[in-house]
């Protein structure tokens, strides 16, 4: 297996290419994904712990309550698989809950970020050590195929609201190629936000100490670290919107001044005006009737849902 550093090493060429494409694009963008090197993974981790940043808690409640029926309504003899899985610090009340079920339990997280995948195997294999976890490094975005050598019955994971940072057509393609890989009686359970008011989604992506400005201007930081290339972190501002018309949350890095930065791999100069923002992040925000209909479209049966009181956040388990 590849050591973190080589993965990181051997995806350069790749994000080049993205950078490329993003920033000579109008209006400029780049990928997410470019979020999660190991800096980037530790800052989203203490944005988890802001006061303003209710997902991951609210989320975490919902476990909390729900973990046995959950894992009751998804079948017996169950081996958890977890797209994005991060250090799978939520998933931890589904795996306790699961060994108290099952003897064996096999445990395969997914995710494009090494360091990630390293601190869940080794936190895990802490706390429980009758767990078998199975890492893999990819971009699940694409498909993983590994899925489908897995045996019996699974239970795919997809929680934290992920997918609210693709395109709604995004999200049915990925979701399809990950319901390729599934056998029939395999499950789904899908994380996601729900539409509410903007004084509380605004400040959940634009927090008083500036830890979501951070993690936004890591994905320059990371690009100086990795390609050599050049931004200045302070000539660039965070920015959240709510867009209610397509309800999504909106991130941006805006250019205070007219500035070049310089990008060696591809030998490119990258201008900006005052005024001029890279789109970075969107962050869909969920009615059931969207629940429904993208799980639908992508080959899934939505068998239940649960929430928190305040229905600020849905978990949806849905079959193959």
């Amino acid at each position: 297996m590849a050591t973190s550093k080589q993965l990181q090493f051997l995806s350069n060429d790749a994000i080049a290419l993205d950078v490329r494409d993003g920033l000579t694009a109008t209006p400029k963008r780049l990928p997410a994904k470019l979020f999660y090197d190991e800096i980037g993974s530790q800052i989203f981790e203490q944005i988890t712990q802001l006061p303003e940043y209710y997902l991951t808690r609210t989320e975490r409640s919902i476990l909390e309550s729900f973990a046995g029926e959950i894992l009751q309504q998804a079948g017996p003899s169950l081996t958890l698989v977890e797209l994005g899985a991060g250090t799978a610090t939520k998933t931890c009340i589904l795996i306790e809950e699961l060994l108290q079920r099952q003897n064996r339990t096999l445990f395969y997280p997914i995710d494009v970020s090494p360091s990630a995948l390293d601190e869940a195997v080794r936190q895990l294999g802490q706390q429980f050590p009758a767990l078998r976890v199975n890492p893999i490094v990819a971009d699940y975005t694409g498909g993983v195929p590994a899925l489908g050598r897995i045996g019996g019955r699974k239970l795919v994971l997809y929680i934290g609201s992920s997918i609210g940072n693709f395109e709604p057509d995004e999200a049915v393609r990925i979701l399809r190629r990950i319901r390729r890989t599934l056998r029939s009686g395999d499950a789904l359970l899908l994380g996601a936000d729900f539409a509410k008011s903007s004084k509380i989604l605004v400040p959940a992506y634009d927090d008083a100490q500036g830890v979501t400005a951070s993690f936004n201007k890591n994905i320059l930081a990371r690009l100086n670290r990795e390609l050599d290339a050049d931004f200045n972190l302070d000539a660039f501002r965070h920015i959240a919107l709510w867009n209610r018309r397509v309800s999504r949350m909106e991130i941006y890095l805006e250019s205070l001044t007219d500035q070049t930065a310089f990008l060696p791999p591809l030998d490119l100069d990258l201008t900006f005006q005052a005024g001029e923002r890279i789109h970075t992040e969107n962050s869909y925000k969920y009615t059931d009737a969207m629940i429904e209909s993208i799980l639908h479209e992508s080959g899934f049966t939505l068998e239940q849902s649960w929430c928190d009181r305040k229905k600020w956040f849905g978990v949806h388990l849905a079959r193959v």
